[in-house]
């Protein structure tokens, strides 16, 4: 899966990414690359999470290729 990831130093010098397409998906880091690797485990806690939300709601999953 590919995502687009905005990172972005703050003004304490930290760098801050986050993730447009998973609302709240946001880490950050004292580098780009520590944003960077942060960021990806961020988005697959995300992922787990409303994943397991899904289920929880006796919802349909359903797969959609865009």
């Amino acid at each position: 899966m590919k995502l687009q990831a905005i990172i972005e130093q703050d003004e304490t010098g930290y760098y801050v990414a986050e993730v447009p397409a998973l609302p709240g998906c946001v880490s950050q880091g004292k580098t780009a690359a520590e944003a960077k690797a942060n960021i990806k485990e961020a988005i697959i806690g995300w992922l787990a999470v409303m994943n397991e939300k899904a289920k929880s709601r006796h919802a349909q999953l359903v797969e959609v290729m865009v």
